[in-house]
């Protein structure tokens, strides 16, 4: 039986991201969506209110994974090596709080190997790592069309 743990990542826009997770060895499952943001103004967010920067929401990405085949260590591994965590509120073309580069911990457990993942990633970078390490607050899933955008499309990279 499956040893099942969750992360929450927030690395630019989510489609892109969802799609590389979801490819993980040991990765479960993988859910679009949004946290961070104002729960009580917004607390049901859409991606048209997250879109206008006002929400504070980002888009993250939900992973359900085995922690037997892959630890929380190897996902954020796979995190800091798969966009620009440099890069304030700004991933590539995409700009807003919504593409902030974010983790969200749900225990301290999760807390210090994040800070310490952090700390050994900025020791190989020039420039400094913007990204936030939060605790964790309300996932809302991301509407539909958005789950598996880019894999219902047959596509290996946001055309975007």
């Amino acid at each position: 039986m499956a040893k099942k743990e969750i992360a929450v990542f927030g690395a630019g826009c989510f489609w892109h991201v969802e799609l590389a997770l979801s490819k993980l060895k040991g990765v479960l499952e993988t859910k679009a969506g949004y946290m961070g943001g104002d729960e009580e103004k917004y607390p049901n967010p859409t991606y048209k209110e997250v879109c206008t920067d006002k929400t504070r929401y980002a888009e993250v990405v939900k992973v359900i994974y085995d922690a037997d085949k892959i630890s929380y260590s190897e996902l954020l591994d796979f995190f800091w090596n798969n966009h620009n965590p440099t890069t304030l509120n700004r991933q590539g073309l995409d700009i807003g709080t919504q593409y902030r580069s974010v983790i969200f911990y749900f225990n301290d457990k999760q807390k210090k190997i994040a800070e310490a993942s952090k700390k050994k990633m900025q020791k190989k970078l020039s420039r400094e790592i913007v990204t936030q390490i939060v605790k964790a607050g309300r996932f809302f899933e991301a509407e539909e069309y958005h789950q598996r955008y880019l894999e219902k499309r047959g596509l290996p990279i946001c055309p975007i």
